[in-house]
């Protein structure tokens, strides 16, 4: 096989890949808490015909090398955890964080999960849970049947109001998780990520306290995905597959002239 058209094709998976990335982008242009990706590319190995340095002669060296690269792939896909916009809500139980952390979930398994997504509501027992799947919220929040009014204060303090009573009553404390390394998480759908051996372990604490952010009510964060940024990739990876199918068709222009010829 000629060289190019392997090279090629090594573009065209990347390419592809980037745009999958981008799409998934695109398409979660709305999701709370989203997180969008990028794709890292890697060059793959060369094939070093002339090392350089090497002896051109027995008092001379070679300036420069010969190698021959073979493509390219896409060896990650990074998230970036930025900061998106906030909107505002007036829903009790909405919220956001606004800085470093992450929301703990308890998963049906009794794995933690996190999360950036503080669209929140009520379980048939009162207790806060995610609005997707009904997923527990930690720590294990339950509101009272005859409570009117719901306050969530920026360092995670739950009160309410009760009928009949003049003080409201607290409720219970929202603590946040960060990680040395948000990158190593991993996403696995529904707004959740898991510890990995990449992240390290979480550390809780209060927010506001120790570098974690602290809790807005009545608003949610938005995806920081930029629509018009993504648009630009998706043309810069709709280039580069054609330019690589390019270099696929002039090959193969080549190898029918040798063939007509010979």
């Amino acid at each position: 096989m000629h060289p190019a058209l392997w090279i090629s094709k090594t573009g065209l998976d990347a390419a592809q890949t980037d745009v999958a990335v981008v799409s998934n982008n695109l398409a979660n242009a709305s999701t709370v808490g989203f997180k969008k990706d990028r794709a890292i590319f890697e060059d793959l190995l060369y094939q070093n015909i002339n090392q350089p340095g090497g002896r051109s002669s027995a008092d001379t060296e070679l300036p420069s090398g010969l190698m021959l690269g073979s493509g390219s792939k896409v060896v990650a896909t990074q998230k970036a955890h930025t900061q998106g916009n906030l909107l505002t809500t007036d829903n009790a139980l909405d919220m956001s964080i606004q800085g470093r952390g992450y929301f703990e979930i308890l998963q049906p398994d009794g794995s933690i999960a996190y999360s950036r997504n503080g669209q929140f509501t009520m379980n048939d027992e009162g207790q806060i849970v995610t609005s997707g799947a009904g997923f527990l919220l930690q720590p294990e929040i339950t509101v009272p049947e005859d409570a009117q009014q719901i306050t969530i204060s920026q360092d995670g303090e739950v009160s309410a109001t009760v009928r009949g009573e003049a003080e409201p009553q607290v409720l219970g404390q929202l603590n946040l998780a960060d990680f040395v390394n948000p990158t190593g998480l991993q996403p696995t759908g529904q707004n959740l990520y898991v510890e990995t051996a990449s992240s390290g372990a979480p550390i809780e604490g209060v927010p506001g306290l120790e570098g974690l952010g602290t809790i807005a009510q009545g608003t949610l964060e938005t995806s920081n995905v930029n629509v018009t940024e993504e648009l630009v990739n998706l043309i810069e990876s709709q280039r580069l597959y054609e330019m690589n199918s390019k270099v696929i068709s002039s090959v193969d222009q080549m190898l029918g002239q040798v063939i007509q010829q010979l």
